[in-house]
């Protein structure tokens, strides 16, 4: 009988086969996952950020940013410069370990004394993750009386820091970085230019009195943006149509024992216009990052103008009966800049598009909604025109939902008996939640929005769909709830379905924060692109992500009894570390695990995961995946015969492991 000998070809899995990335190799390995790979936007936007972060602080008036002919791109500022002494736990110089470390940097001090108190900064990756994906990189410091430089390539020392004493006709203080990105980490090396222009120009609207330049050497050019007007002259000067009613702007920040849940400084400045016809102007910043995606910030003021508006109609009696108002009529025709300070936030992302910090909403319509109530019953005219706008925009979606009710009404399928439905029939607004569970169904039942969120719970794991005949789906009595809950039939990656009977906007899938969760998506999500792809192609398939962790801390002077939710280890952290910066001992807060949906009351599944505004739900997309080559991945991940060919993947990328150390 042959013996099957073990030989140097095979793959061996051991102890060895676990690779430990340091330094900024992770950045090099999946440069991806810490910046945009389109072009080198981001990376020089970390640099540019820096340097508006030392003018927020009140420490520099300029920013000067150079496009070389050499393809390279520099950022001065007059800010304070950055250390370059020794590190006095490190003993390296602290300018090296900025550029040469991932989460280190100066804004993780966010309390009393700290160098930057608001800054956008807050992972201490930014320019380590600049200088790993440049082929050269050079930083050049005055400060003390001194000046050094030092040069980089692909993020080591090539040319060690040098500092000698700054001449008379240098500059007293300040710091000046060169790049030249590496074009193999990008698709494109060259810089959007509109995008940049507009980055420069919200960076001076945003800062009034800082002068930002931008030099292109090819084209021999030099533009300038200085605003004194701030947001209200960029609003004006950039609405596409004339506002109905006078701009409503404002700022508010909080004082030092004025309020007391908000951190001293925290606050929001704004400025918005309401029109009723045109396309819509909407940008908004914290401390001073463009967040393109929105955010918690953005909900606030959706949530602070709705409650004064409301307001407003109901002490005036103007709403007609058997109209009822929601958040997007009032939202749905205003344009806003939106400018918001917040101590210590928590981004979607390393490329921080959009916010998450939770405490943002309840910040900006604290301070909004007051501030308008007060405009209102200042311009009750104006007031009253608004509200003619913001009725009409109620009416004219009922109106709509109502044609949606009678041509789907007259269907035959028996909605599923488990399924607890909407109200609304209003396809822009209903959401479906596929609930792992019934006792997180119950849950999810009584915390719900009923005007516009339905709940189907489903039992224990549903099949595996991937080898299942469309023919002999509904055997499976889940997918058949599910399929006609959705009011869509199965159907293939080729064929044209019949999407005119779908009932929900969204369809979200909503399990636990654990592995057996995480199984019940990858099963749903295999069954959607089974079986009903056009769902995903047209974007109406999400995943909702709860929270693993929460957090109860004590009142601590004047600061009262706060609740924090962590959608892992890594918020949990920073957390507590939030907490420890506003006073609070160790220990002197209590950690839950949740253990499943179930665990969680009514109030904190709606807290954390059905509610629009402070959720995190994810939008399924195709993205650019090849989708011949992606059924045949799914097909070698959950294909039963396929047993084999998975054992094979784990052993080819076995090695491929990352661990933080």
């Amino acid at each position: 009988m042959a013996t099957r000998s073990n030989s140097a070809a095979e793959p061996v899995y051991g102890e060895a086969s676990i690779r430990v990335l340091k330094g900024l190799e992770p950045v090099k390995q999946r440069p991806g996952m810490y910046t945009r790979t389109d072009n080198p936007l981001h990376i020089i936007q970390e640099v540019i950020d820096n340097a508006a972060d030392e003018a927020l602080a009140g420490h520099g008036k300029r920013i000067a940013v150079t496009l070389h002919t050499d393809g390279s791109i520099s950022v001065d500022d007059d800010g304070r410069g950055i250390p370059f002494g020794l590190h006095p736990e490190e003993q390296v110089p602290v300018i090296e370990i900025v550029y040469t470390r991932l989460h280190a940097g100066g804004k993780f001090d966010k309390g009393t004394g700290g160098a930057y108190s608001f800054s956008g900064g807050l992972h201490g990756v930014g320019v380590s993750v600049t200088n790993a994906l440049a082929t050269r990189l050079q930083v050049s410091v005055w400060r003390e009386g001194k000046a050094a430089a030092l040069t980089f390539s692909g993020g080591d020392v090539i040319e060690p820091l040098q500092i000698r004493p700054a001449t008379g006709g240098e500059r007293k203080h300040g710091t000046s970085v060169r790049v030249w990105p590496d074009g193999k980490y990008f698709e494109s090396v060259e810089l959007p230019k509109g995008e940049l222009m507009h980055l420069l120009r919200s960076k001076a609207v945003l800062m009034p009195g800082v002068i930002v330049t931008l030099t292109n050497e090819k084209a021999n050019e030099v533009q300038t943006w200085t605003y004194k007007g701030g947001l209200r002259d960029y609003l004006q000067q950039s609405l596409p149509a004339e506002p109905m009613i006078p701009l409503f702007e404002g700022e508010h920040y909080a004082g030092k024992g004025d309020e007391e849940t908000f951190a001293e400084g925290e606050g929001a400045a704004w400025c918005v216009a309401f029109t009723e016809e045109g396309t819509l102007l909407r940008e908004s910043y914290v401390n001073l990052i463009p967040t393109v995606a929105g955010g918690t910030h953005e909900a606030g003021l959706k949530d602070g103008l709705f409650g004064a508006i409301k307001g407003f109609i109901d002490l005036h009696s103007l709403l007609p009966k058997g109209v009822k108002l929601m958040p997007e009529d009032v939202f749905s025709r205003a344009s806003f800049v939106l400018s918001t300070k917040v101590l210590d936030p928590q981004f979607q992302g390393q490329t921080k598009e959009r916010l998450n910090s939770r405490d943002a909403l309840r910040l900006v319509s604290a301070f909004v909604k007051p501030a308008l109530e007060l405009w209102l019953s200042q311009h009750v005219d104006h007031g009253k025109k608004l509200a003619e706008l913001v009725i009409k925009q109620a009416q004219t979606r009922q109106r709509a939902s109502q044609k949606v009710e009678k041509r789907k009404g007259s269907g035959v399928a028996v909605l599923p008996g488990k399924l607890t439905d909407c109200e609304s029939r209003d396809l822009l607004h209903n959401e479906l939640f596929l609930v792992e569970g019934d006792s997180a169904g119950g849950s999810a039942k009584m915390g719900r929005n009923k005007e516009t969120q339905a709940i189907l719970p489903l039992r224990g794991k549903v099949l595996n769909a991937w080898e299942v005949e469309r023919d002999l789906l509904f055997k499976n009595n889940e997918i058949h709830d599910i399929s006609v809950a959705i009011g869509v039939d199965p159907h293939g990656p080729n064929d044209q379905p019949d999407l005119s009977g779908l009932r929900y906007g969204k369809v979200c899938i909503l399990s636990d924060a654990d592995v057996d969760g995480s199984h019940i998506q990858v099963l749903l999500l295999t069954l959607f692109f089974r079986h009903f792809p056009k769902l995903i192609e047209t974007g109406h398939v999400y995943v909702a992500k709860p929270p693993l962790f929460r957090v109860d801390a004590a009142a601590r002077g004047k600061k009262p009894a706060a609740k924090m939710y962590a959608l892992d280890e890594g918020e949990l952290d920073a957390a507590l570390d939030k907490l420890r910066k506003e006073g609070a001992r160790d220990n002197s807060w209590s950690i839950s695990r949740f253990k499943g949906l179930g665990e969680m009351s009514a109030e904190q599944l709606w807290d954390t995961t059905l509610n629009p505004d402070t959720r995190r739900l994810l939008q399924i997309d195709y993205g650019d995946l090849d989708f011949a080559a992606t059924v045949e991945s799914m097909s070698k991940l959950m294909g039963k015969g396929e047993a084999q060919a998975r054992r094979d993947l784990m052993e080819l990328h076995g090695d491929s492991v990352e661990i933080d150390v």
